[in-house]
């Protein structure tokens, strides 16, 4: 499930055969100049960027909703019902507070109240619950991400998600754990397994990529910007995806 930061990027991943794309929040941020942090994107501009992404594909599009863009779970629940509107297939929630985590027994309600309002606005929609323990500096991350999405699954969550995840053991604990739920892997570039054939083996159903593909772009860019720059050379503009083509994928 590949992170479109854009209604082009979406457009171009569905042309590859792909069967769902997940916004990404942080490429969204960088696209506007702006860190990965929930107070550096208001949540209107994120529900409109959802939407945006939403009618540039026939796919479906899961929502990274970052914290719910509220810390009580009546907050999160608003915020979820205005997310579900903008016609996404999914969406997930998260349970850092910021530098930290929130407590576990309001993560837990804050996902109670995700679900009720997933359900009351009868889409169908997939609710995946997020533990950041190991984004934060958790000193017990892989045990919190253990007692946590047993929590989340629990409380009504579809599908369990902890980015970070270092080992192919721990992401392996994580499936055992929340059977037979699916869980969703964040492929990085340092992270411990490297095809989605290997991830399978592992139990994992479904993969995300976050920032990746986002930070890819930012890398053919930076590397051919700085030559010029640096070397006054336009040698990395050979690598540029052809204008004609790009042209030809956006023709209304």
């Amino acid at each position: 499930m590949p992170n479109p930061w854009d209604a082009g990027s979406a457009r171009f991943l569905e042309t590859l055969g792909f069967r769902a794309l997940a916004t990404t929040s942080a490429g969204m941020a960088f696209s506007r100049g702006l860190p990965d942090r929930v107070s550096a994107v208001s949540c209107e501009a994120m529900l409109a960027h959802v939407r945006e992404l939403v009618e540039a594909t026939s796919l479906p599009v899961n929502a990274d909703f970052q914290n719910g863009y509220a810390a009580s779970p009546e907050g999160v629940a608003e915020n979820v019902t205005r997310c579900v509107a903008t016609g996404v297939a999914g969406l997930s929630i998260e349970d850092n507070a910021g530098s930290s985590l929130y407590d576990l027994d309001l993560a837990v309600e804050r996902v109670r109240a995700a679900r009720a309002a997933i359900d009351a606005t009868g889409a169908p929609v997939v609710f995946t619950a997020r533990c950041e323990a190991h984004l934060v500096g958790d000193p017990s991350a892989s045990r919190t991400v253990l007692e946590r999405l047993v929590a989340f699954a629990e409380a009504g969550a579809d599908c369990l998600y902890a980015p970070g995840l270092r080992t192919t053991d721990e992401i392996a604990s994580v499936v055992r754990a929340v059977a037979p739920l699916p869980v969703n892997v964040l492929v990085t570039e340092n992270g411990p397994v490297r095809s989605v054939a290997a991830l399978a083996d592992l139990g994992v159903r479904r993969v995300s990529l976050g920032s990746g593909l986002a930070r890819v772009a930012w890398g053919a860019f930076e590397r051919a910007a700085r030559a010029i720059a640096e070397e006054g050379s336009f040698a990395e503009l050979a690598g540029a995806f052809p204008f004609a083509s790009l042209n030809a994928l956006f023709r209304t």
